[in-house]
């Protein structure tokens, strides 16, 4: 008897992130492995263009983005996946939209490679 084959991703173009970011999608593009804090911060951080980055969600709070703590808790960088050539913004919208909000181009993420199969392949 076969194992059955996982369901495959469809790939969805982003919607326009306006002048902010490249693209906006409501969810992940690619598998993600599981991955901890620990693994993120053997990256070093990199600044990156907000308008090269797609954004995995499409909703965010504004309690939340508007707290004074709100980049308090967690890692300091925003983790970014480069899978299949393009950047995706997968935590730290928060971050991103408050530095577009004081008129900054760029951030400091820290980038992780996937390979098209979701491998972790580290930076």
């Amino acid at each position: 008897m076969s194992s059955p084959t996982p369901p495959r991703r469809t790939t969805r173009r982003p919607l326009s992130g306006g002048k902010v970011f490249r693209g906006v999608l409501d969810a992940r593009p690619y598998p993600m492995p599981e991955v901890s804090s620990r693994d993120w911060a053997q990256i070093p951080p990199r600044q990156v263009r907000l308008d090269d980055l797609i954004t995995v969600k499409a909703e965010l709070r504004l309690d939340v983005l508007l707290a004074e703590d709100s980049t308090f808790y967690g890692d300091m960088f925003g983790h970014v996946i480069s899978w299949q050539g393009e950047l995706y913004l997968d935590d730290g919208l928060h971050r991103a939209v408050q530095a577009a909000l004081h008129q900054r181009s760029t951030m400091h993420v820290r980038i992780a490679r996937l390979g098209d199969d979701g491998a972790w392949l580290g930076a």
